[in-house]
């Protein structure tokens, strides 16, 4: 399964959460998130989900996140889609980019055993601060035989 059908299978379970709020490749801001759940006029999550490709491809998902925030949205998620076989390294590997982005402003506690929240600058206001949650999902390979 793909980056879609995952987007898909998460949608399915928020939307029966929170009655039909979820969407998926929503615009907002500056681009199209791929999950949004508005209650109201208002957004209460916004999230990206990505298959890891490394820090740096990490590091442009960060601001990819922060160009859809608008003033208002304080929090934000980055759905992390591994596949590979050396997860803890991978989580560690996250922690250290996010630390090191020119955004983050402090604040690294772990949620749970494959994620974690920090605080974030707002891209065009670094006075707004927001929190980051990164989950991370082991996604095994299919197998072959």
């Amino acid at each position: 399964m793909g980056e879609e059908g995952l987007r898909t299978h998460f949608l399915v379970q928020l939307n029966g959460q929170f009655e039909g709020s979820a969407s998926g490749e929503t615009f907002n801001s500056q681009g199209k998130t791929d999950i949004l759940i508005r209650e109201g006029n208002r957004n209460v999550f916004i999230a990206e989900c990505k298959f890891w490709r490394g820090p740096k491809s990490y590091a442009n998902t960060i601001d990819q996140v922060l160009s859809y925030l608008s003033w208002r949205d304080t929090k934000a998620a980055i759905l992390v889609l591994f596949r590979d076989e050396k997860f803890t390294s991978m989580l560690a590997d996250a922690q250290e980019t996010v630390q090191a982005h020119s955004n983050f402003d402090g604040g690294l506690v772990p949620y749970g055993e494959a994620g974690f929240r920090c605080g974030l600058r707002q891209a065009d206001d670094p006075e707004r601060k927001l929190v980051l949650t990164t989950l991370a999902f082991h996604i095994p390979r299919a197998s072959t035989a």
